[in-house]
């Protein structure tokens, strides 16, 4: 079995790699952890700028390596195979080919609760998976105190 999680090094993302964790353990599942950054402007059809904001760009993307490595040598340490995939672009349309690239079983998200007026003018990530994918999604709720 394979497992995709997608993960935005929020305060959630480690309850949501140690749900899929807790998944793949017993269904003796591989997991790739995705983390998709923002696209490269070059890229989109924008002028990159100049250098000092492509080396923080770069910076950004190091850091988000680094952070993306530690947390699969975590999973990898349970004895789960896990790969790391650091993808630059629209997030949601990443995530959904990824999945269907890798073939996966079963695609695991946090859910931020954003209120329906936020909800309303940037839509969801959690909510263009669950609408786009084409293997069962799970969808890992996050708690803030006070909401």
């Amino acid at each position: 079995m394979k497992i995709l999680v997608a993960i935005d090094f929020s305060d959630a993302s480690e309850s949501v790699v140690a749900r899929a964790s807790a998944l793949a353990g017993p269904l003796d599942a591989e997991v790739w952890l995705i983390h998709v950054a923002e696209p490269d402007p070059d890229f989109v059809g924008f002028a990159a700028g100049p250098q000092f904001k492509r080396d923080l760009v770069a910076e950004d993307l190091h850091r988000d390596h680094a952070a993306l490595e530690e947390m699969a040598a975590g999973v990898r340490e349970g004895g789960i195979p896990c790969t790391p995939l650091l993808i630059q672009g629209p997030t949601v349309e990443k995530i959904l080919a990824e999945a269907d690239k890798l073939a996966v079983d079963l695609i695991v998200i946090g859910s931020h609760g954003k209120g329906a007026f936020k909800q309303m003018l940037f839509g969801s990530v959690s909510q263009g998976i669950l609408q786009g994918a084409g293997v069962p999604v799970v969808v890992v709720p996050t708690r803030h105190p006070g909401r």
